[in-house]
């Protein structure tokens, strides 16, 4: 066995050595075990279900939330011949009938499908026709209520497997807590398990907090002080333009990245900034996923992230080549304000996000009970101008109905328009002999074109302009017209973000949102910030080992990298002996109160020294305090 999975992985891969855990993950997927799998960002994930996948008789299911995702691997998977094909919310109803088909047929090895696409009649019955190797649930810590990206239609997962005895489950995630992977293994009915974690040590990345009035001066000597590619990440779009202009009139190499601009424009930006024309990359949370870049040596944080995980995910992208890399965060005063003001806006009221909800079929002038799957270009200034709504709310409640799995927004999915041939070649030459207006055109495609009659091609209507001397404005009314005729599949570009309603719309009465979880999920996003605001404003506990007690790692040894471990390095003193000392004076304090003299002469007279440099280094950072009678009490 362990030879075969070696053999797929050289010769899709070209890696002839596995990561640490990964092989043990491919075998036990292939014993048709339950499986999750805890590895930080960068882990490798991927590999552990696209290897055994390629040995095993189906096809497998894959999974996600992230349509970049689906589209990014679906891509590299082609790349390397290995059929794959992704369904989400916006593609046309032939395009998934066409996946399904191929599924059925075993025409592919993949299939990336949204979770709200799971419990649809054609899901279902697509399931029941094809044999099905593996359901791999990425993103697995969505499937918990206590989780920072909790989505209910992640529930639904459990629900099809009713529908596939004896195919087993490959739960990934990369920042998952204690509580979260119990509720992961319940959700999704785990049964012959076995559950594999990855150290979340980075014993290459130094963590460093900095409390900084101006953030700007600080930034640019960092940048200036570390020649390699660096990462900074800001909470909203007009930061990152202002960041980036203020690099740039520095002499720093630098741009930005926004969920806001368009795919072709983003694809540059990340292949200027992934090959290092562009050392410097400020961007929103939306820049990440498909990164593949060992060398970034600095990520910086302008703002605090709104969880551990988050900012464990972000600061992830530094150093993974294994070579020392740096992780800042800057914050002032009012970063704390500001955290608290978001926290509150990132829940609205219900009744306010069933009042958005009415308001998007109303927009889109969709009727109760239809609309499901049918792509609309969305503004969101437009929308809330519109209904003269508060911007940031808006967003927030979208987000959330998002989540629940009523509504889908997306960025543009294609830079390029699509075509594809629906009619088989005997039924399209029989069109050509009666159509003698469409027949020349038709030929032009074919020639043009290789593949129409098989998967949907990209098209250029401005190239077909040209062949024909046919304005593109005609070009474009044919193409329509060929497809209201069935004869093709037309896809034109899409250079505006989509909206969907995922399932049809339903009166905003009806949905379902249940105060009590609601306020639970709230409470629990509330603890998630709190933690944050503790990470940040901590002087006294290695970055490193709060970020792994967070993660249930609770047996960590310092980093000796971070801001807080160089000041202790200062001491001379080793970490041993250091907890050493400390433990006798906090036992001492915790009984009664003491003065510093009292309390160094319960030493012996050669520790003495010792003794003082850590009291000192604790009445510094917080951990002893000195009252109003110069008695020294231990500070919980």
């Amino acid at each position: 066995m362990n030879e075969r999975i070696k053999e797929v992985l050289i010769k899709h891969w070209g890696y002839t050595h596995f990561r640490p855990l990964q092989e043990d993950i491919i075998l036990s997927v292939m014993q048709r075990k339950d499986v999750l799998a805890l590895m930080p960002t960068g882990g490798g994930k991927s590999l552990c279900f696209q290897v055994p996948a390629m040995l095993m008789e189906g096809v497998c299911i894959v999974v996600t939330p992230l349509i970049a995702l689906m589209k990014d691997q679906v891509e590299k998977l082609k790349s390397k011949n290995i059929k794959a094909e992704a369904i989400f919310s916006g593609l046309s109803r032939f395009q998934i009938e066409l996946s399904y088909n191929h599924c059925v047929h075993q025409k592919i090895k993949f299939l990336y499908v949204s979770p709200e696409r799971l419990l649809t009649d054609e899901f279902i019955e697509m399931i029941k026709q094809t044999r099905i190797s593996l359901i791999v649930v990425d993103e697995a810590h969505c499937i918990s209520q206590w989780g920072y990206d909790f989505r209910p239609p992640y529930l639904q997962i459990a629900a099809i497997r009713e529908y596939l005895t004896g195919v087993s489950v490959l739960a990934l995630t990369a920042t998952a807590t204690v509580e979260v992977a119990q509720d992961i293994r319940k959700n999704l009915q785990f049964k012959n398990e076995v559950v594999y974690q990855a150290g979340f040590e980075r014993n290459n990345l130094a963590y460093r907090v900095l409390h900084e009035e101006n953030k700007f001066d600080r930034l640019l000597k960092l940048i200036q002080e570390f020649p390699g590619t660096s990462l900074i990440y800001v909470r909203n779009r007009r930061k990152t333009m202002e960041t980036a202009s203020f690099l740039r009139k520095n002499q720093i190499s630098a741009d930005f990245y926004h969920a806001g601009l368009d795919n072709k424009t983003r694809d540059i930006k990340q292949w200027q900034w992934t090959t290092g024309k562009i050392k410097v990359m400020v961007a929103t949370n939306a820049f990440g996923m498909g990164i593949d870049k060992a060398d970034v040596r600095l990520v910086i944080h302008l703002d605090i992230p709104d969880s551990p995980e988050a900012y464990f995910q972000e600061t992830g992208r530094a150093g993974r080549d294994e070579k020392p890399a740096f992780a800042y965060l800057l914050w002032d005063d009012t970063d704390v304000e500001q955290s608290e003001n978001n926290f509150q806006l990132s829940f609205p009221e219900i009744s306010f996000i069933k009042s958005v909800y009415k308001a998007l079929g109303n927009y889109f002038q969709i009727p109760v009970g239809a609309g499901r799957d049918i792509p609309f270009d969305f503004d969101l200034n437009a929308f809330s101008q519109n209904f003269n709504l508060n911007h940031l709310l808006v967003y927030n409640a979208l987000n959330i109905l998002e989540k629940e799995g009523f509504v889908r927004i997306t960025d543009a999915e294609k830079s390029s328009s699509q075509l594809m041939i629906c009619m088989q070649q005997n039924d399209l030459y029989r069109f050509q002999v009666e159509n003698p207006y469409y027949d020349k055109f038709v030929k032009l495609l074919l020639r043009t074109y290789g593949g129409l009659f098989t998967w949907y091609v990209v098209i250029y209507e401005a190239q077909l302009a040209k062949y024909t001397n046919i304005p593109e404005k005609i070009i474009v009314e044919m193409l329509k017209k060929l497809d209201l005729m069935r004869v093709v599949s037309y896809l034109p570009a899409k250079e505006k973000p989509q909206f969907v309603f995922t399932q049809n719309r339903i009166d905003e009465k009806n949905i379902s949102f249940s105060p009590e979880t609601y306020a639970i999920r709230k409470q629990k996003a509330h603890e998630r910030m709190l933690a944050m605001m503790q990470f940040v404003t901590t002087e006294n506990k290695c970055r490193s080992r709060f970020l792994l007690t967070w993660f249930g790692q609770l047996h960590s040894l310092r980093c000796g990298l971070c801001d807080v471990c160089l000041q202790r390095n200062k001491l001379e003193i080793s970490n041993v002996e250091f907890d050493a000392v400390m433990e006798v004076i906090k036992a001492h304090l915790i009984e009664m109160p003491q003065n510093k003299d009292d309390l160094i002469s319960n030493f012996e007279t050669k520790d003495e020294p010792k003794a003082l440099s850590v009291l000192q280094w604790l009445i510094e950072n917080g951990k002893v305090k000195e009252n109003e009678a110069n008695l020294c009490v231990w500070y919980k």
